[in-house]
């Protein structure tokens, strides 16, 4: 077995054949091992992260110490930054994949052909998934735990600002996994930062399946452009709230503040808030936001309404902030509403608020976003607050997942066609 001294010094894209080769054997295995077995594996997992839990914080103080002192930006402080709360929902995270229904060997449909063939969809592993992802460390446990339940490899590259923390947590997850009889191999971490390492996984064709980028829009755009394997994207989260002319005014503050303050660096958290021209409240509603710590920089008429709103540029309708800053801009209705939203949103989450069902359905049905919200704060916007369990992205694109990408979203299918002799005239 090559020790990390070994693996400094090895070739980036022999690692990475090497591990994904070890993953390949790892996932046959995976796959053909019952519901059960892959549950108790799991909870095995979730159970060594509490056992590990001095040793994962104080590996995590490490890298935040490195960021401080690096001028990392607050919004990667808190998503890199580990407590025990954010621990253990880590590992709850885990039970609760754990504790889903077994994806594989689901059957999606069955039909009969005339001649007497039976057809059946039954739902499979994708086989080997690398997960390429900066800054937030329970990437490592959601992805590993969601990987394993659907019968999936994975090969994990962290961000150097995680690396102490994603390698604290995968040693405890790799034990509990062995305990419960899964191959170490089944999930692995590669042991290198070289980002040469990242682009021998991109051109890993027939070793690697598919693979899954988590982070900021450069690295997106990286893997997007460099990438010889399917890549299921996640990019960044342009989220619009709008109030609409009939939106409950106690509603609308409380949500609009909820979706842009209650953590201003997760991908869901609203960026630009739009509001209905007919709103009577719109004043008080950008006071509140401000009041509460948030710049505002809006449009020519959302200046009007209170002194202390910044004048936004044409950037800022295309910016995601990840920090305690909204762009606002008066909407002359639904339809304009929507326009805005189609020429500036990055499909990841949008969210009407209004009493009027119709206008409401409208919203849901038209705006051409992975997902879209009535009378709901954006930050909503989670695996585990979909009943997911946990999520491996959010899944902006057309093909294949859209949304929180959970065990569904980590399977396809093949055809099993039953018959009784029957040959083709």
């Amino acid at each position: 077995m090559a020790t990390l001294a070994d693996t400094r010094t090895e070739d980036p894209v022999a690692l990475v054949e090497r591990l994904a080769r070890k993953a390949r054997a790892a996932q046959r295995a995976l796959a053909a091992m019952p519901d059960d077995a892959k549950a108790a594996a799991l909870m095995h997992a979730a159970a060594a992260l509490r056992e590990d839990a001095e040793i994962i914080l104080a590996a995590n103080a490490r890298d935040i110490a490195a960021g401080e002192a690096g001028g990392l930006a607050p919004a990667m402080l808190d998503r890199l930054r580990l407590d025990e709360t954010r621990l253990e929902a880590m590992a709850a995270g885990v039970e609760a994949v754990a504790q889903l229904p077994d994806p594989v060997g689901q059957v999606i449909d069955t039909v009969e052909r005339p001649n007497g063939l039976i057809l059946s969809r039954v739902r499979v592993p994708i086989g080997t998934i690398g997960i390429i992802y900066e800054s937030r460390p329970n990437v490592t446990a959601d992805a590993a735990a969601l990987c394993v339940r659907a019968g999936n490899a994975a090969l994990l590259r962290g961000g150097s600002e995680a690396v102490h923390s994603n390698r604290a947590i995968h040693a405890a997850l790799v034990r509990g996994l062995a305990a419960g009889g899964i191959s170490p191999e089944a999930v692995q971490l590669l042991p290198t930062q070289d980002r040469a390492a990242v682009g021998a996984m991109l051109k890993a064709a027939g070793l690697i399946d598919m693979i899954v980028p988590r982070g900021g829009k450069g690295l997106v755009a990286r893997v997007q452009a460099d990438a010889r394997v399917p890549v299921l994207a996640h990019l960044d989260g342009i989220c619009h709230t709008y109030v609409h002319e009939a939106a409950d005014p106690a509603m609308a503050r409380e949500v609009v503040l909820n979706a842009k303050l209650r953590r201003t660096g997760i991908c869901g958290a609203l960026e630009t808030l739009l509001v209905d021209c007919r709103y009577p409240f719109t004043g008080e509603l950008v006071g509140a936001l401000i009041d509460a710590g948030c710049e505002v920089r809006g449009d020519a008429r959302i200046q009007a309404l209170d002194p202390r709103v910044l004048p936004a540029s044409d950037n800022d309708w295309d910016t995601e902030y990840l920090a305690a800053v909204a762009s606002a801009a008066m909407v002359d209705g639904l339809e304009d509403a929507m326009a805005h939203i189609a020429r500036h949103s990055s499909a990841h989450t949008d969210a009407i608020v209004t009493a009027d069902q119709a206008a409401a359905e409208r919203f849901l049905a038209e705006v051409d976003s992975a997902i879209v919200m009535h009378n709901a704060s954006s930050q909503f916007a989670d695996g585990s607050e979909f009943g997911l369990g946990a999520e491996i992205g959010i899944a902006t694109g057309r093909l294949h997942a859209r949304g929180p990408v959970a065990l569904e979203g980590l399977t396809t299918y093949k055809w099993q066609v039953r018959g009784t002799g029957q040959a083709r005239p």
